[in-house]
């Protein structure tokens, strides 16, 4: 295909993102699952080829950033505190549902060496760190869970894709040892937080030194794929570096970020993590087509593949069940005999975590690497596929039904000593003590009446306010409410002027942008 073609279908994705979204908003569906369907939908119209997908391109291209926008939010006193709980899912579960897969793999075909049955388990294990974000975005869980499932999505891949490396290599080598390979694991993720701390810590350094506002936003951004090819330069783990450089950005980001470039770099940074994120769900759809075309059609997929890809399935989502309860049993049990003062999540919340358990882009790239020597190559092929389909589609458009139903308990654990309220309030007492300060001069006249005023006002608010915390609530959004109601009336004011050619463009966007910073602290402040 011609540059000037492939430049065009890239256009022309973006536009089929864009109605996608704005599609599943009008019907009120998970984002993910409407581009899915989608991408499988456009893939059969007559005249579009199919989509060959290159999986370390993929890996490299979509999977840094992706996993940088997880981590750089990550909040970091919760992920250290439930690690245990982290690495239980990133790691444990992730062993645990390639053994169950491989055992009913073998099971179902004797025929089969081990080692391609424990490749198929690490390419289906490790739920998706994209897939796991579109759909936590549009849930509301405890504080708890969420950070579970947000740190099992950055980790989990790096035990997956090794878990598939040494099954390969076994595969095609024919050998296979169980201490060099655990002796390795802990090289790579050793190895991989240490590539990761440096690239991050080269990056705080490199921000405190550019002072310009493109270069440190473009910095910015090359952080993720600078630390992933780092780490797989130097054979260690790339996922675990982004992560690493990730946290370690997220960080440092309040100290060496000033308010304008925090508010350019956030908003640049949505918008390509978003067409990142789109794109990764229409090319799994669109690859259905090659897929099939792959394998020798569909009929060939339901007459030789539908049972043993069925009862996989049903083992990748069984044994995450399993594991999330067997665990939980266990942290309670030890918690009676007084090993440990852990909480276990109960059932409410393991029924939820265990239903939470999407794939996407990470299984359909590795599955996609396998080597042409591999057997049953085209049955992992369409198992990654479905099993794709199937949480997604099933799993994720039903995960918020399932949180509404089971209504999972928030035990509270995680919550900080200060709610957003008392913190605020701290906050003003810190700035109008400066103001204090400034605004006398040093034989006690006053030289900033009006921001004194302000500031004293604002930190007694609270104070004189009498009614209940529902009460103030209710008074506070209404309060910014005007506030945001009146930047829009000075906003059409503006444009009317700027229309009728009573102002020039440069005091336009001049007096458009404060009027931007008032909004977005107000809309800030109400939320």
């Amino acid at each position: 295909m011609h540059p000037a073609a492939n430049f065009e279908l890239i256009i022309l994705m973006f536009l089929v993102v864009l109605a996608l979204h704005y599609l599943a908003r009008r019907l009120s569906l998970p984002p993910a699952a409407a581009l899915i369907v989608g991408g499988c939908a456009v893939a059969f119209v007559p005249g579009v080829q199919g989509i060959a997908i290159d999986p370390e391109l993929v890996l490299v291209l979509f999977l840094p950033p992706l996993l940088m926008d997880g981590a750089w939010f990550t909040a970091v006193a919760p992920f250290r505190r439930h690690m245990a709980g982290i690495l239980s899912l990133a790691v444990g579960a992730v062993f645990f549902t390639t053994a169950v897969v491989a055992i009913v793999t073998k099971l179902l075909m004797p025929g089969l060496p081990w080692a391609a049955c424990v490749a198929l388990g690490a390419i289906l294990s490790p739920p998706d760190a994209v897939s796991a974000r579109a759909v936590l975005q549009r849930v509301k869980l405890p504080r708890r869970l969420t950070t579970l499932l947000e740190g099992e999505s950055l980790l989990n891949d790096a035990a997956g894709l090794v878990l598939f490396r040494f099954a390969v290599a076994a595969v095609l080598t024919g050998s296979f040892h169980i201490g060099a390979a655990t002796g390795t694991f802990f090289v790579l993720v050793a190895g991989g937080i240490a590539v990761g701390a440096a690239i991050g810590g080269l990056w705080v350094i490199l921000l405190r030194r550019l002072g310009d506002d493109t270069l440190m936003i473009a910095a910015t951004v090359l952080v993720c794929w600078s630390a992933y090819i780092a780490g797989e330069l130097l054979h260690v783990s790339g996922v675990i570096a982004v992560v690493t450089a990730g946290l370690v950005c997220g960080w440092y980001q309040h100290v060496v970020f000033t308010a304008r470039v925090r508010i350019r770099a956030m908003a640049f940074w949505q918008v390509l993590v978003f067409l990142l994120e789109a794109t990764v769900f229409l090319l799994i759809g669109l690859s259905l087509r090659g897929l099939l075309d792959r394998v020798g059609g569909l009929d060939i997929v339901i007459d030789t593949m539908a049972r043993p890809v069925l009862l996989i399935v049903l083992a990748v989502v069984a044994a995450r069940f399993l594991w999330i309860f067997a665990v939980d049993a266990g942290v309670a049990t030890a918690r009676r005999i007084g090993w440990t003062r852990q909480q276990p999540l109960g059932t409410r919340a393991a029924v939820v975590m265990s239903w939470a358990g999407m794939r996407g882009v990470v299984t359909l790239a590795v599955a996609l690497s396998l080597p042409e020597a591999m057997p049953a190559r085209d049955l992992m092929l369409v198992t990654a596929f479905v099993v794709i389909l199937v949480t997604v589609l099933v799993q994720g458009t039903s995960l918020g039904w399932v949180i509404r139903a089971v209504k999972p308990h928030d035990d509270g654990s995680a919550r900080p000593p200060l709610d957003l309220h008392a913190a605020e309030m701290m906050l003003f007492q810190a700035q109008l003590a400066l103001v204090e300060r400034e605004a006398v001069a040093v034989d006690g006249t006053v030289i900033h009446p009006q921001l004194l005023r302000r500031y004293r006002t604002r930190a007694t608010a609270a104070d004189a306010f009498d009614g209940t915390v529902e009460e103030r609530n209710v008074a506070i959004a209404s309060h910014f409410d005007v506030i945001i109601a009146a930047v829009a009336a000075g906003r059409a004011e503006l444009v009317r002027l700027h229309r009728a050619g009573r102002i020039d463009d440069e005091t336009l966007h001049d007096l458009e942008h404060d009027l931007d910073l008032e909004e977005l602290a107000a809309a800030a402040a109400k939320g």
